[in-house]
């Protein structure tokens, strides 16, 4: 029996097979040309950040897409200017985070010198979510380029709009020697997370997060791992509660919550709950006059997101 994905129409089988080649090929890259110079990194977040500005219109469009509606506020704060503020920093930092360093021998191996050289790891594996498909893909991608690594992303199947435009912007920058992106979905996510790269990193729930590192494990593959949590408020009795309000709304409504450190619960002393529970209703109707159908208002991602959250 074939097994055909429902997110491209490819056979499992078949994309499994293209996702080792693509891996491989990167390997064989890397050993052929282990440790770019600071010149090719440079020039790389460069071609990057050019094709970022030049791609951030249908990054916008393609994310509001894949969301039924997205907060266009939302992907410029939340995933467009971190990834800019990001290769602005990068790009200032490098030069000295590549200095090799120095150490103390102590007095058995004077006057010896130790330095420490700083090396690429190799090929690095980077795993997206949805929630947040550009800044989550392409900021550990700068970190790994700058280190003088090749990548592999696999991106979300809940975002394939998204995806796609990532996958031209970064076809703009980098040949698929350097940088390449997975597409599939739940078969291919577990085949990536089985191949022995040098760093794998995940962003995503707890649950998922043990069964990346299970997979990992096998190859003794470094993972770094981003998950969920509780994220509990503490209303102090001395705030103002509009004030308050207005920073929690803030907090909760970026994404329509959808953030692993949107705030989930409040404490708040029993004597201000009241009065804080209007300030709540006071901000809400200030932020989203229309309600949920304000333009600012981002959508549940899925249908079975929504349900989740409706349970």
């Amino acid at each position: 029996m074939t097994v055909v994905s429902m997110k491209t129409g490819m056979p499992v089988e078949q994309q499994i097979s293209e996702l080792e080649s693509q891996f491989a090929r990167l390997v064989t890259v890397t050993t052929q040309q282990p440790y770019p110079e600071y010149a090719e990194r440079i020039n790389d977040l460069i071609r990057l950040q050019k094709a970022l500005k030049k791609h951030s219109e249908s990054l916008v469009t393609a994310l509001s897409n894949d969301y039924g509606h997205r907060s266009r506020s939302d992907t410029l704060m939340a995933d467009i200017l971190p990834c800019f503020q990001m290769l602005h920093y990068t790009k200032r930092k490098l030069k000295r985070w590549m200095k090799p360093s120095r150490r103390s021998t102590g007095m058995l191996l004077a006057p010896a010198k130790v330095e420490v050289h700083y090396q690429p790891l190799g090929v690095v594996g980077i795993i997206v979510p949805w929630n947040f498909p550009i800044t989550l893909s392409l900021i550990p991608l700068i970190t790994a380029i700058a280190a003088g690594n090749r990548v592999m992303l696999k991106m979300s199947e809940f975002t394939p709009l998204t995806a796609q435009a990532v996958k031209a912007l970064l076809a703009d920058a980098f040949d698929e020697d350097k940088v390449c992106v997975v597409d599939g979905d739940v078969a291919v996510a577990q085949a990536f997370t089985r191949l022995p790269f040098d760093h794998l990193m995940f962003t995503g729930s707890t649950e998922v997060g043990k069964k990346v590192m299970a997979a990992a494990a096998a190859n003794l593959t470094p993972v770094t791992l981003e998950l969920g949590g509780k994220s509990p408020v503490i209303v102090a009795p001395d705030i103002d509660p509009l004030l308050a309000a207005e920073r929690v709304l803030f907090g909760k409504n970026l994404n329509a919550g959808q953030i692993c450190v949107a705030p989930d619960h409040v404490y708040v002393h029993e004597d201000n709950l009241e009065e804080f529970v209007e300030a709540l209703r006071v901000k809400w109707n200030e932020a989203y006059p229309k309600g949920i159908d304000s333009d600012d208002r981002t959508a549940i991602v899925t249908e079975r997101q929504f349900n989740r959250l409706k349970a």
